[in-house]
This record gives C-alpha cells, structure tokens and sequence, in this order.
C-alpha cells in the first residue's frame, strides 16, 4: 500500500490542527479554573467586598471606632426567616466582637441552607477578618426550627494606613441564605444589600 508523501502543506496543516487542539484543551481547563481563581484574588485582595478569614484578632487596636451594620436576606426558593439579632455594633478597630443572625425553618419539612456574603463599601473588605462564621457550614432546620447564628470578626487596624478610606466610619455586613445546592446567581462578591434589609 502506497503511503501519501508528507508534503510540506500538509505537515503545515498538521502543526495548526494540534496548535488548535491544544489551545481548545487550554481553554477548558481555564474555564473550570477561573472560579476558583477569582475566588483567591478576591479574598486576597478584598475585591468587591469579599472579607478575609483569620484565625484570631490582632494583639494591638487603634483609638479608631467603626460602626458595624448587619444586613440579612433569604431567597425567595428558601422559606425561612432571617434577621441579624442586631442592628448595628460600634467597634474598636482591631478588637474581636461578636454578632448573630437568627434563622427560622417556616416549612414543614427540613431544609439545608448555606449562606454567601459580603461587606460595602467594597474596598472595606480587604480590612473585615471573619474569626467565625456560620457561611463556611450549611446549615440544616427541622420544621419551625429557629437557630442563632455567630459571627466573629474584627476591622484590620491596617486600616488607619489605607487613606482612601479615611473617611468610611460604616461598613455594612450582608448575607443571603440559599438552599444548599441551589446555584445562588450571585457570588458573595456580588451580593449586594437588598434595599428590603430585614432588620431588628
């Protein structure tokens, strides 16, 4: 049988069809990695709000008070009622403090629900440090089940050095609770608080 000689078009052709396929394979990993890799510059740098998470508060504050609001929401596919125990907390830049959100089942049946979030103003979020929080855990009630929620966190005193936010004196905290599982449509870097804030 005859082979067909390599000519040098069709060598050529060869090279652009593997370049192609390569570039198509590339493509796809860069797809299923780019959440991910959005989700790392995010917290890395406090992009659109996302906070950050340590393990436990500063050893120094700063004499700089920041007034903490909660803001709390729940899909309209999740039947609970959430609310921040809270409405405001004001704040020593660098001290630990606590707040809780209260969360109730209104279905006869149980529900697992899990939490995304983020601060406002947006550039606050590479300073808000989440200690504990009930978003990194879903979280399942029977029917009529009512839990609170903690949240620990702390405003970063590297704060007082970032003099673009010199004059933010609030940052708003904000959740939405979604049925586990349920694609959310919204990342925690881009939920906003709803202008119907359930609140104490």
């Amino acid at each position: 049988m005859q082979r067909t000689p390599v000519t040098p078009d069709l060598a050529k052709n060869r090279k652009v069809a593997s370049l192609f396929a390569l570039l198509v394979v590339a493509m796809v990993g860069l797809a299923y990695a780019s959440v991910p890799l959005y989700r790392m510059f995010c917290q890395a740098t406090g992009f659109g709000g996302t906070t950050q998470r340590a393990e436990s508060a500063p050893e120094r504050t700063v004499d700089r008070h920041m007034t903490i609001l909660f803001d709390a929401n729940a899909a309209p596919s999740l039947p609970w009622t959430f609310e921040p125990v809270q409405r405001s907390l004001i704040v020593k830049v660098g001290e630990e403090n606590f707040a809780y959100y209260r969360a109730t089942n209104m279905a006869d049946h149980s529900i697992t629900g899990t939490a995304v979030f983020n601060v406002t103003p947006d550039t606050a979020g590479a300073y808000f440090n989440k200690i504990q929080c009930f978003c990194f855990t879903e979280q399942t009630l029977k029917p009529g089940q009512s839990i609170e929620l903690p949240v620990s966190f702390f405003v970063d005193p590297a704060i007082v050095d970032d003099h673009g936010l010199d004059k933010v004196a609030t940052i708003t905290l904000s959740y939405t609770f979604y049925p586990a599982g349920e694609p959310s449509n919204v990342s925690s870097t881009e939920n906003k608080p709803s202008t119907e804030t359930n609140l104490n």
